[in-house]
């Protein structure tokens, strides 16, 4: 494997920092690091950023929402071009518009400097390219992510910015969404930009399976309450059988997933639709397709309102004979039966190989047997062979204890490990960390609640959880870098008594992808939480000006300064 299918690096000898861009499903990484000198020069303002699209030749600046004080000091709240408001970090995360298109993205990053006066000047430049195309192995495997932010200025500007507003996309509660109908004007762009990679990847699955009548389609669905997904299944007839779960509110008589049960029964036939909870829920979601398509998709992505459009979700699309037999044999298995004993002992609940070409990935499926039981060997590929780097986004690890907690607590408090987490609450034993280690881990918090000026405040999306992820990147980047993934949660139950699907795929270019939507996310709550913690009084946010008087500091003393800053700089570049 080439590293400069996932990573190039800028050639330019004269420009006095590095460039490295890491590919990303729809995004990319932009990681820099100055090398003219031990630190920068106090008059360096930042990074101007710039891409061209694969086969054309204008440049597109990379839009700043902050921008430098006027003379008076006073806050611009106009967003405005890199090139006269630079970025004052040492790595950005970009999606690009068009992001699908073939070939090759060039990125072209210029470091802007201040005079005393104000003026502006630029330094050498530093050019690379690199292709964003979506499969991200080509005939063999696709990651996909959902865009997860509904609490984003981007999201405030393109479609809403209240909750209001939002009640015009998304359905009041999950029992109404198979009969909710949007009035928002703008809904199919929101919907296309909210869900980005994995709903795209779901339907283009359904749509595929539709379209091939030799396909036959098993699908276990824990959330099932958005028509799109549900009409699809329907249009299948009897070529569809289906598990859907039944666990608490699910098993009710007003829940979706009972109407939609009752739908497909009505259409495939009702020996082809049951209902399920294993020891405690069915909380799979996949779907895998045979006859020509042979294929199928996987993940932490719900078929629902909230999965595809407002929680941070993965799904990851496998293709070839043996990787749509695994899942066959899965739905199979919790087909046959119940009980959790008796999938234990299924072949299912063993490592499978994926057999992809090229990419080392296997699949084991819950319950689990104490015999074959998945935790206790995750926790100690975290906490016995993390050699460099562990970024993690666990939805439920603030209320999950035990062996995976203990060792992310114990690799998160060792100064030569380099440690990004998140959960979707704060988490005990993680929240304080010493001076020169790793950060504590981020979540939501207050969301947009209490953003100083020029942001604007952002709307929620609803009650429930918003980090829905379940993956572990250990070490993505070395030769050995890997990461787990799936709908399982990292815990007991999801171990020896949910239905759930866990994938290890060692592999640079999909821990990579994985890298950097950690990367996204972290920095998205980060900033959140910061400024959630200062309850509303925060001073406007504008750009960092040289230094003018003694004991002043420049905008990146924080990075050549703090230990875990220090090692973000130089890591990613």
């Amino acid at each position: 494997m080439a590293t400069e299918d996932f990573q190039v690096t800028g050639k330019a000898a004269q420009a006095p920092f590095s460039l490295k861009i890491h590919r990303g499903e729809g995004m990319c990484l932009l990681a820099m690091n100055w090398r003219d000198g031990p630190r920068p020069p106090d008059d360096f303002v930042g990074f101007a950023i710039e891409y061209c699209e694969p086969g054309d030749t204008k440049f597109w600046a990379v839009s700043n929402r902050l921008a430098f004080p006027d003379m008076d000091g006073k806050l611009n709240p106009a967003i405005l071009s890199s090139r006269v408001s630079p970025i004052q970090k040492f790595r950005w995360v970009h999606f690009p518009l068009n992001a699908d298109k073939p070939g090759k993205f060039t990125y072209r990053v210029t470091p802007v400097f201040m005079a005393a006066g104000g003026g502006l000047s630029y330094g050498a430049t530093q050019q690379a390219q690199i292709a964003l195309a979506r499969e991200t192995v080509a005939g063999e495997l696709n990651v996909a992510f959902t865009r997860g932010f509904i609490s984003s200025q981007a999201f405030v500007d393109k479609f809403a910015k209240t909750n209001a507003e939002m009640a015009t996309l998304l359905p009041p509660d999950a029992d109404s969404g198979l009969s909710f109908v949007p009035t928002h004007p703008k809904a199919q762009a929101a919907y296309a930009w909210m869900g980005f990679e994995a709903r795209r990847s779901v339907l283009d699955l359904l749509d595929a399976a539709v379209a091939d009548a030799t396909a036959e389609v098993r699908v276990v669905g824990y959330d099932l309450n958005i028509p799109e997904v549900v009409d699809r299944l329907v249009s299948l007839g009897p070529r569809l059988k289906i598990i859907v779960d039944d666990s608490d509110s699910h098993g009710a008589v007003g829940s979706a997933e009972t109407a939609a049960a009752a739908r497909l029964a009505a259409s495939a036939g009702a020996a082809n639709v049951k209902r399920q909870h294993m020891g405690q829920l069915q909380h799979n979601k996949f779907i895998v397709v045979g006859g020509g398509v042979m294929q199928a998709i996987c993940g932490s992505t719900n078929f629902s309102w909230r999965g595809f459009f407002v929680q941070a979700n993965n799904a990851v699309t496998l293709s070839g004979a043996k990787a749509v037999a695994a899942f066959q044999g899965a739905f199979d298995a919790y087909w046959a039966s119940d009980a959790v004993a008796a999938f234990g002992a299924s072949g299912s609940a063993q490592w499978s190989d994926l057999g992809l070409a090229g990419v080392a990935a296997k699949v084991a499926f819950s319950p689990h047997a104490a015999s074959n039981a998945l935790l206790k060997t995750v926790a100690d590929d975290i906490g016995q062979h993390t050699t460099s780097s562990l970024l993690y986004s666990l939805a439920f690890l603030y209320q999950t204890k035990g062996v995976i907690r203990d060792a992310i607590v114990a690799i998160t408090g060792r100064n030569d490990r380099f440690v990004y987490g998140m959960s979707e609450h704060k988490v005990s034993g993680l929240d304080v960390q010493k001076p020169d280690g790793n950060v504590a881990a981020v979540y939501p918090g207050a969301l947009g609640k209490h953003l100083p000026p020029p942001f604007k405040p952002e709307p929620t999306g609803g009650k429930g959880i918003r980090l829905h992820h379940k993956f572990v990147v250990i070490d993505f980047d070395k030769p050995t870098a890997r990461v787990y993934l799936g709908s399982y949660n990292f815990s007991t139950t999801a171990d020896r008594s949910n239905g759930e699907n866990l994938l290890l795929i060692a592999d640079r270019r999909v821990a990579t992808a994985y890298a950097v939507e950690a990367l996204g996310l972290f920095d998205h709550y980060h900033f959140r939480v910061a400024q959630s913690q200062a309850k509303g009084k925060a001073q406007p946010l504008t750009l960092r000006v040289p230094p003018k008087a003694p004991g002043e500091l420049p905008w990146f003393d924080d990075d050549y300064t703090l230990p875990c800053k220090i090692r973000d700089r130089e890591l990613f570049s």
